[in-house]
Order: C-alpha cells, then structure tokens, then sequence
C-alpha cells in the first residue's frame, strides 16, 4: 500500500467545452488506465445525450496509477466535472472532495463565466490550482493574452501555467508532473476513527444503491458495520471498489482515497449526498461540515400528448429520479392537459435533458408547460407558501406580498456587444452592480429576477452576441415583487396549463402577445370563440377567432323575401348561442408550445 504523501485528489474545472473530458481522457491514457482498444472520445461521460453534446452532466471520479520522473510511483484520483451552470452543484460536492484543482482554460476564447465562478468555489475552500491552456494548437490559439486575461481577471499567478493540446497530446506529461509537485498530499491519519465523506450516489439495477466515497480517516472495508450520521442508520459494508475507470473490487480504502461501496441500500432517499460515514461501534461526536443539498429553481409542467401513456411517464419520472437525486415531481392534472407531473429542475439545460431522456429511452411524446420559479406568498394571516404552480395561487385578498427569487448574473462579453446586453438585462428588470475591463473584454455583474431568464435569456444574450458573451449566475435570495398571476381564457373557460406569474408593469403586453399568438393556432370552430387573457377578475387583452358560417340563404330568390331571410339568420345565430355555449374549444399541442416560445418582454 502506498503511503498517504503519493496520493494526488484533484478536480478538474472549466467553462463548458474547454476541454475538460478531452483531457482526462489523455491523462487516462498516458496512465495506462485503458488499453488502446478500450479508449474512445469522452471516456468519463457515460450517457449518450452527454456524448452527443459534447457536455458533462454528472461528475465522474477515476483512480490511476501513475509513475513519477522522479523515480517514485503515485495514485492520482481524478474528478471530471460538469461546466453547465445547471449542475454547479455537482462541481461543489466533487470540490469538497479534493485538495487541488486543474483549472483549463481555452486559449483561444480566454476567460469564460463559468471559470470564474468554479475558480472561486475552489480558492473558496483553499485549494491548490495547477492553470492549463488548452487548444495551442489552433491557430487562434493565444496564450500570452490568456495569461494576462487568468491573472487580471481572476488574479492567480501564471507563470507556472502549462500549454497543452487535448487532441494532440502535447503537454500531458507536464500537466502530471505539475500536479505531483504542487498538489499537497492528503491530510489523514490511518489509526483514527473512520471518518468518511459521501460525495454521491447512484442506482444501479444489479447491485442497487453504489455510493461514493473520500475517506479522511482511518479505513473502510468488506463486512465492516457503518453508521449513516444524519440518518443513524447501520449498514454492512458488501464491496468496496474503485473506478480506474472500470469498476474495480479491493479489499479497503485506506485515508485520503477516493472510492465506492454497496451496502445493499435500495432506495436512493436513503443517501443523504454530503453526509458523513462512521463505525457503527466507534462512532464520531461530531459530522462534517458537508454540503448544502440542492434545490430545484425552475418548475414545469410534464403532460403526456397521449393520456394512455400517463403510467408510462411515471415509471419513467420514477426511474429517472433513481439516478438523479437534484430532480423531483408530484402528480399533477389539468382540465386542459390530463392527468401529468410537476416537475423542478436546476435549471433550463437540466429540464431540456430530462424531457429528451423521457422521450428518448421511455418513447413518450411530451407536453411542456411554462417554465416557472418558486415564489414566497406572505399571507395577511403571518403564514408563509411556497407557490410553483401559478394555478394555486390564492385569493389576491389573502395575500399580503409576494416575494420572487433574484440571481447575481455574471456576464463576460466582447466589448462591441456591451450595448445590447446592457439593454437586455434593463428590459428583464435587471440592476447593475459593477462593470469591470479586461483588455477588450467586459465583465458584467447584475441582479436579475430568476423569473425572468428561466425563458429565453440564454438563447437571447448568445444570439445577439454571435455566441461570444458566456453566462453564469448563483441565486442570492428572495426580494418583494409586483407580481400578479395573468390567467387565459378561451371560450369564457380559465386553460391552467398557460397560466404564468408577470410583472405587473409587463402584463397588458404579454397577455396581448399571448392572445394574439393562440388566434393564430387554434383552428376555427361552427361558433365564435373570444381569447382572453384576465388578471383576477379584469380582463386585460382580447382577440377572438370568427367561426364558421354556413350561407341559409342559398335556396331563397326574389326580392319579397326579406322576412324569411330574417328568419332564417335569426334560427342560425339562436344555433351558433347554443354551440357556443355547449360547444368544447380543442387547443391543440402547437398551441401550448407557441406560448413557450413568445419572447418575454419584448
């Protein structure tokens, strides 16, 4: 067994797509962690979805064994992390589990949102970074200005930086020797008590429960009795592995290793990711500090198009969540929609993944709803909801204030679209709170309404900016809002499935929008149908679609005929009143989609 000082725990950090897999990939490699025939692109991702968008979902862990130029050999633990802002979370928990970081950063783009804001949860929690520019072997590749860029906007040194090509495999063997020289050892002692953090969990259909795990101190081994702290619940340890990267049984982890263990744990609720690990007979007076467990901000509706497949979509929800604890859902239903799901995600990206995962692997054709937030409603009585379904929100009366989620939006851009941003971010209610140069670069900080960027933000800031200007955003609260709740009505009847929460300044012209949108989607009917879109008991904006009129009076000739014709329409709209009134208002799927795609506030 190798002594604690050659082990190297080390997460790896970066915008989306600078080349994070690509060069765990060669670490890998140069390790000798796969064969030549095993390796392919992306080993550490596993899903397809990850693979075909070239994204990291969950935070992958490999332990390799690598020998040093200086003669020695070393265990290198490795933590392969997302770059999305939805799973930032996963990043936290896999930070917590390391000493050091590999910070990538591409050295054509230079500096992106999602650097920062990683870099900084890792200075956060004292680690150790070892810099890396990838991509020199591009043409627009510069390293010089993305040195000055790394040292003048996040202010660490670069001197030390190495260049390195992920595709090529140039500065590979630099990269391993800089973290076996700046990379502190694991502090632990083998003789403690365990103490052993749970980093995560995930279900597999053969051994049930896997969870993962870092040891601090002491050990953990086969048939050993282990205490779940924050549910003091006992367990029997089965295996005990680690992944390099194929599974991999041993008999013990020791202290400062990274591995998994089964425990033959069914239900994924019984994990708690972040909880602390202990003998059941030695057990520890205090837990550690862990992390806080993540909560979903945007909430939506998930509706079958077809309502046979209702049980289809709950086994698939039920069998998603299995592997994906950050995601949760609650029955639902909808005059308009069925029977469905709540749904709440971390964020768009994550919803935009479940949807094509049920649709994809489960065969199930989806109706999505209006992405919504979590609102606090303070009641005159002193009690406080939590709204996600505009649907439920009680009557205006009742409510004392609302209060709504605000974010602190990071916003790196190229200074020639600073213009257009800046009036993005007013248009969504936004307030700047600093402004800061990089070169030519700008570093834009708001405070936004969650609200308002769950929509189309994203897609808006990268179109307008030729996808230059890169995102990222941590919520920093609740703050009181003018809200108010604008319902739609087609034919006199309230449709819950278009209901949203507004600002009250934007509601006239996002109900106009919305009625305008539905006149031209849903088809005609043999009466007229009015859309409207109402807050409370007022009704704001209207169209109406005309209906079908059959001519009477075909079969009546000469001019004496006026009282006949008379009659004639008079029997036709007496028809019309009563299919009006009996008469059922089909909006189709398109319909429920256009809404989500109306552009918020323009």
């Amino acid at each position: 067994m190798s002594e604690i000082d050659n082990i190297r725990n080390f997460a790896i950090i970066a915008h989306i797509d600078h080349g994070k897999s690509t060069i765990a990939d060669r670490i890998i490699h140069k390790c000798g962690g796969l064969s030549e025939r095993e390796m392919k692109a992306q080993v550490l991702d596993s899903m397809d979805i990850e693979r075909e968008r070239g994204i990291t979902i969950k935070a992958q862990t490999v332990k390799l064994n690598y020998k040093s130029k200086n003669g020695k050999n070393y265990i290198l633990n490795i933590i392969d992390t997302p770059g999305h802002v939805d799973f930032s979370y996963e990043v936290s928990r896999s930070l917590y589990a390391c000493e050091g970081s590999i910070l990538i950063v591409d050295s054509t783009q230079g500096v992106e949102a999602q650097t920062l804001a990683n870099v900084y949860q890792a200075l956060d929690i004292n680690h150790e970074i070892v810099t890396v520019l990838n991509k020199i072997d591009l043409p627009a590749s510069d390293i010089e200005r993305t040195k000055q860029q790394i040292e003048d906007v996040i202010g660490i040194d670069t001197s030390n930086a190495v260049s390195c090509s992920g595709k090529t495999g140039i500065g590979i063997d630099e990269i391993l020797e800089k973290i076996i020289e700046n990379l502190p050892a694991p502090k632990g002692n083998q003789d403690e008590k365990l103490k052993c953090l749970l980093v995560d969990s995930w279900y597999d259909s053969y051994l049930g429960v896997v969870i993962l795990v870092r040891v601090i101190d002491g050990k953990i081994k086969r048939n050993m009795k282990i205490k779940m702290m924050s549910t003091n619940q006992e367990y029997i340890i089965e295996k005990v592995g680690v992944f390099t990267p194929k599974p991999k049984d041993i008999d013990e982890l020791h202290s400062g290793e990274i591995g998994f263990i089964i425990t033959g744990i069914k239900s994924l609720s019984e994990t708690k990711v972040g909880d602390t690990i202990c003998e059941a007979e030695r057990v520890l007076n205090e837990a550690l500090p862990g992390f806080k467990p993540s909560k979903p901000v945007v909430f939506c509706g998930l509706f079958p198009v077809d309502s046979s497949e209702y049980q289809k979509l709950k086994d698939g929800l039920g069998k998603l969540q299995l592997n994906d604890a950050s995601f949760s859902y609650e029955a639902e239903s909808s005059s308009a929609l069925g029977l469905g799901f709540r749904c709440g995600f971390l964020g768009l990206l994550h919803l935009e993944i479940i949807t094509e995962r049920l649709e994809r692997e489960f065969d199930i054709n989806l109706i999505t709803t209006t992405p919504g937030v979590v609102y606090k409603i303070h009641l005159n009585k002193g009690e406080t909801l939590d709204l996600q379904n505009p649907t439920n929100l009680p009557d205006p009366t009742f409510i004392k204030y609302i209060e709504e989620p605000w974010i602190k939006a990071t916003i790196i851009t190229p200074d020639q679209y600073l213009g257009s941003i800046i009036k993005l971010c007013q248009n969504k209610r936004g307030v700047q709170t600093n402004l800061n140069y990089s070169g030519n670069r700008a570093i834009l900080n708001y405070e936004i309404p969650l609200n308002e960027i769950v929509f189309d933000f994203n897609d808006r800031l990268k179109s307008m900016t030729s996808g230059y200007a890169s995102f990222d955003y941590e919520i920093i609260g609740h703050r009181e809002g003018n809200l108010v709740k604008l319902g739609i009505l087609v034919n006199s009847e309230q449709v819950d499935a278009l209901s949203m929460m507004v600002h009250k300044d934007f509601a006239q012209s996002i109900g106009r929008e919305v009625c305008e949108k539905l006149k031209d989607l849903i088809p005609r009917h043999n009466f007229m149908i009015p859309i409207q879109a109402a807050i409370g008991g007022k009704i704001i904006a209207r169209e109406t679609i005309k209906g079908f009129k059959k001519d009477v009076l075909t079969k009546i000739h000469g001019g004496g005929a006026r009282d006949r014709k008379r009659k004639l329409l008079d029997k036709q709209k007496k028809g019309k009143v009563r299919s009006k009134q009996f008469g059922k208002v089909e909006i189709p799927q398109e319909a429920f989609i256009g809404v989500l795609k109306i552009n918020n506030n323009e």
